[in-house]
């Protein structure tokens, strides 16, 4: 285990995160580590929100563009490339909002192995008979993992029956736990709701503004439809319909901003339950002075 903490810079989407982990790594002398699902996939920049080299002021930046839009994102395999990023860096700063990337980076979280021929079975039910009698299966199976993931989620049931069905252990024994690999400093950005979906809002306008229809038909030539994780991202899988004519480009606009929302609230709830995230208003003046303070508050620090 490092003596230095591992900074994280956590909350939910259009937070402004990724700038204040860049402030706190100029302060510091650190280099910011992606903990953003979809900012690992090469040539997804608008609608991921990448900062560009300018607004990344000179800071190094790990693990961006690192799979192609075709291959299937693994937790397990990030945590491999995250773990050894942050054993060779003297000061990371860990940012992002996806929680389970997070926790894969700094806590003892264990990924067990896939089987490929269980989960083909197991899709297939799902896409024939929906979540609900696959969650019944599961609350029979291992209750404390039902318990824990939503009925109507039904890639994250699938994973759970499959890792019972594959290793013979329960899957709720493979959940994240609090226990540390790393001593970590997490600073939450809170944004009151009404301004964070209208933040969101906004945002959503700027990455149409900025040529995210151009963005999603080059990759779509890339192969982007047939990746399994990048074409379900958020934005990407709107402007998919739109692009295919199911949608009008109004109304996959409308839906991004809606289902950015709701992811919005996921990421609250996640990182809410972890008591070590420490919340700082997103828009007070004094951020990076706070966020500092916290940090220098660390016993290692």
């Amino acid at each position: 285990m490092r003596k230095q903490p591992v900074i994280a810079v956590v909350g939910p989407t259009a937070a402004g995160k990724s700038d204040l982990a860049v402030e706190i790594a100029l302060h510091l002398g650190g280099e910011c580590v992606n903990a953003d699902s979809m900012q690992l996939y090469r040539g997804m920049d608008i609608g991921t929100a990448k900062l560009t080299p300018a607004e990344q002021r000179g800071v190094p930046h790990h693990l961006l563009d690192v799979w192609d839009v075709t291959v299937t994102a693994s937790v397990a395999e990030y945590q491999r490339l995250a773990r050894a990023v942050i054993d060779a860096v003297e000061v990371p700063v860990l940012v992002g909002g996806s929680g389970l990337y997070v926790r894969a980076a700094i806590d003892d979280l264990e990924f067990p192995g896939t089987d490929p021929e269980i989960r083909a079975r197991l899709e297939a039910e799902l896409a024939e008979r929906g979540p609900a009698p696959l969650h019944e299966r599961l609350r029979e199976r291992d209750p404390a993992a039902a318990a824990a993931i939503l009925a109507s989620n039904g890639r994250r049931i699938v994973r759970a029956l499959e890792v019972i069905e594959h290793s013979g252990r329960p899957f709720s024994a493979t959940m994240p736990s609090y226990d540390a690999v790393h001593p970590s400093v997490q600073i939450g950005l809170d944004v009151p709701r009404p301004e964070l979906d209208e933040r969101i809002e906004v945002r959503v306008a700027r990455m149409w503004q900025a040529g995210l229809v151009d963005e999603v038909r080059d990759l779509l030539g890339k192969g982007l439809a047939e990746g399994r994780t990048a074409a379900r991202a958020l934005g990407y899988a709107q402007v998919i319909r739109f692009l295919e004519g199911e949608w009008s480009e109004e109304h996959a606009m409308a839906e991004t901003v809606r289902a950015t929302r709701r992811f919005a609230r996921r990421q609250e709830s996640w990182f809410r339950r972890d008591p070590r995230v420490c919340w700082l208003p997103y828009d007070t003046p004094d951020l990076v002075e706070r966020s500092l303070a916290r940090i220098a508050e660390h016993p290692y620090a």
